[in-house]
């Protein structure tokens, strides 16, 4: 059998084996290979450009409120991290690091970037001198590097894309609303152009960034019932102020220290994305990011297959000229079941079908990824007609998946009832926690669910604490995570 062949060949099952089905995926829609650095892939150009599509969202959306992309260094002197204990000390057992150049030993070991806090505050501290410098607004997309010892494709490797957002400010009450505003970005984002639903909410204190003062998440829950945090945003006070002496003269011409904030996506995106969406023929692409939005297939024997060919070529130059990301296949050596098979196994949106009989009718045959379901429509109106389903589609991944979401969220009160639904049903569920961090490391003891975040909006509100049965402070999702 042809290599290409291969393609078509049935995919582990999400009920048998979800963490094989998910491997099988990406490797079966060519999304990545395994390179020769443990841990490290390459994305190949699908998956590639589905984080530049995701780029190009997120950036026009960062820009809209003021942010300008910067670029910063990827190698970060030893003695920058020593200045935040607690960072450092987050860190640590995930940095490589580079101790010869040239052929020389170095004087100083330098760390290779996992996340960029201690470089810019560095720069911070040169470039702010005064109020009328603030705020300052700089997202940075780049590539960090954190030596994982557990690795899965796109959503935990040694090294991964991304972009992280550092900004300062002249004042906590003004860096508050900027690390809520970023955190309302990443959700409409995730929700409007992934059609993943996330519970937006407080990290407890042993879940926040290291070094931050508090962490916020955006929380989504896989088929598997396991969770993906999605985006993360920080306020960091004045603790990166103090540790690189990040001051300005304030209006009164007295000296500051500015409150920082950082934040951040990365490409796990993509892989929540697949988690959240796909089934067992394969990939569903959200439409926005997906690369193909619409393939057209031109059917018929061979006599047939000229006017059917160039009637779909004027097609596709009407759809492209709408701005729909779309390709034809006209391969006379795979036959149109082969097609449709590879296609749906890629999770491309739309299917258009024309043949003989569409043809005399002057119609076009569309068929949705997602629900299967066939429109014939006139070829007049195609355009129309394919933005419309594409809307759709989205609608409908968006609900499915919410729809997924609500029937694995449990409410326990007790730690045997969590262990109980994470064996039986799986997902997340609402419970009570008394604040104390000992009783949070108990639940991650017996169940293996660590707590996801304090949501805004809770659905249930707990009054015990799941572990100790004390009065609950907060009521938190739980649940087992990637």
């Amino acid at each position: 059998m042809s290599k290409e062949k291969q393609f078509v060949k049935e995919i582990t099952p999400q009920s048998e084996d979800f963490s094989r089905w998910y491997l099988d995926v990406i490797r079966k829609a060519d999304l990545m290979s395994y390179s020769p650095v443990r841990g490290c892939i390459v994305f190949k150009p699908d998956s590639y450009e589905i984080w530049e599509l995701c780029q190009k969202e997120l950036d026009a959306r960062f820009k809209e409120t003021g942010h300008r992309n910067a670029y910063f260094p990827l190698f970060i002197p030893e003695s920058f991290f020593q200045k935040e204990k607690e960072h450092v000390e987050g860190f640590n057992p995930e940095l490589p690091w580079v101790t010869e150049a040239g052929g020389e030993k170095l004087e100083e070991r330098l760390a290779i970037r996992p996340t960029s806090e201690t470089m810019i505050g560095h720069m911070y501290a040169e470039w702010i001198h005064s109020y009328r410098d603030l705020p300052l607004l700089i997202n940075q997309w780049a590539n960090v590097v954190r030596w994982e010892k557990r690795t899965q494709p796109f959503l935990r490797t040694s090294e991964f894309l991304w972009q992280e957002g550092h900004t300062a400010h002249e004042d906590e009450a003004d860096a508050r609303r900027e690390t809520m505003q970023m955190l309302e970005i990443y959700r409409e984002f995730v929700e409007n152009i992934l059609a993943i639903p996330v519970i937006a909410g407080k990290k407890t204190p042993s879940e926040k960034f290291a070094g931050a003062v508090d962490t916020y998440s955006i929380e989504a829950m896989m088929k598997d019932g396991k969770a993906v945090q999605a985006g993360t945003s920080h306020y960091m006070g004045t603790n990166f102020a103090v540790a690189f002496d990040i001051q300005y003269l304030d209006r009164d011409n007295q000296q500051q220290y500015v409150h920082t904030t950082s934040w951040g996506v990365s490409t796990r995106l993509i892989g929540a994305m697949i988690m959240v969406h796909g089934d067992d023929r394969g990939l569903v692409l959200p439409p926005k990011v997906a690369p193909t939005q619409v393939v057209m297939i031109p059917i018929g024997p061979p006599k047939t297959r000229e006017p059917v060919i160039a009637r779909t070529n004027e097609l596709f130059a009407e759809l492209k000229q709408a701005d729909i990301r779309v390709k034809v296949d006209d391969r006379p050596d795979q036959s149109p079941g082969w097609k449709f098979n590879e296609y749906e196994m890629r999770g491309i949106p739309i299917r258009i079908e024309l043949g003989p009989r569409d043809m005399e009718k002057g119609q076009v045959v569309l068929v949705s990824r997602v629900s299967g379901e066939k429109r014939m429509v006139s070829q007049e109106r195609i355009v129309e007609e394919v933005k419309q389903m594409l809307e759709d589609i989205h609608k409908e991944m968006f609900e499915r998946a919410k729809a997924f979401s609500k029937e694995h969220f449990g409410s326990v009160d007790r730690l045997d009832e969590l262990k109980a639904f994470l064996e039986e049903k799986r997902g997340f569920v609402w419970a009570g926690w008394c604040g104390s961090d000992a009783c949070e490391a108990q639940v991650k003891e017996e169940t293996g669910a660590t707590s996801r975040n304090i949501p805004f909006e809770p659905e249930v509100v707990k009054t015990h604490c799941i572990a100790c049965g004390e009065k609950a402070q907060h009521t938190v999702v739980f649940g087992r995570s990637y």
